[in-house]
């Protein structure tokens, strides 16, 4: 791997290069997507992912306090907890050993088999609902994993954001899908837009990275590395000028 904007560098510090500033709240979005923007290759990420992009991928799971996605995505990437790796020892330095992950969902519908709410795994799964959500569910849903509820009719990311904030997860880490980006851009809630890019022309029906609620986001290129043609770029909020 190789960076080529900011500057020439064979080989950078993957880490250093995804660092987390320091002393403030953070929502990163991370993402891939084809040259012609779709978001998925047959119903799935997977396809449009890299040797590359997958190491990437994991490096910013063990930067993040929390990861975020929506529960379409959960289902249809096959979710499961975050599992530890050697690798994150010095990165996970004073905190849990992995993070959680959080899913939004306002239907609850959710096999509770899922190895996602077992006993066992490291981390507690986090679901955040509305309070419309139905109550029986929720209540037999929070045997099996921390509950927050956001909202009334539908979740409140703004409201959903700040609990996560409360419970000191403040690197926050969104893996999607679409709709779930939109409704944060819209909230005003993203701070940097990691996507990778693929050599591939996909066409069809896929959606693109956001999909749903208008938003108008500026944002300021920060980074791109680059790997067998997939290039990997970091798009940071413009900040006022």
């Amino acid at each position: 791997m190789r960076r080529i904007y900011p500057d020439i560098q064979d080989n950078p510090d993957i880490v250093q290069a995804y660092a987390y500033p320091d002393g403030r709240p953070w929502l990163r979005l991370n993402m891939v997507a084809s040259a012609d923007g779709a978001a998925w290759l047959k119903g799935r990420s997977g396809g449009l992912s890299s040797s590359g992009d997958k190491r990437i991928f994991q490096i910013l799971r063990g930067l993040a306090d929390v990861v975020v996605a929506g529960a379409s995505t959960v289902r249809k990437e096959g979710y499961g907890p975050v599992k530890p790796r050697e690798s994150w020892t010095e990165i996970r330095a004073g905190r849990p050993e992995v993070p959680p992950i959080a899913v939004i969902t306002r239907s609850l519908g959710f096999d509770l088999d899922n190895e996602l709410f077992s006993a066992d795994a490291i981390s507690r799964t986090i679901v955040i609902t509305c309070e419309s959500a139905p109550h029986e569910r929720r209540k037999e849903l929070a045997r099996h994993a921390d509950v927050i509820v956001a909202g009334e009719e539908t979740v409140d990311m703004c409201l959903a954001v700040a609990q996560l904030h409360e419970r000191g997860l403040t690197r926050i880490l969104c893996e999607g899908g679409p709709r779930v980006n939109a409704q944060l851009s819209a909230c005003g809630l993203v701070d940097e837009l990691c996507l990778s890019i693929s050599p591939l022309l996909v066409g069809g029906g896929a959606a693109r990275i956001q999909n749903g609620e208008p938003a108008q986001v500026r944002l300021d290129l920060s980074q791109v590395l680059e790997e067998e043609g997939v290039l990997f770029c970091r798009y940071t909020r413009e900040q006022s000028r």
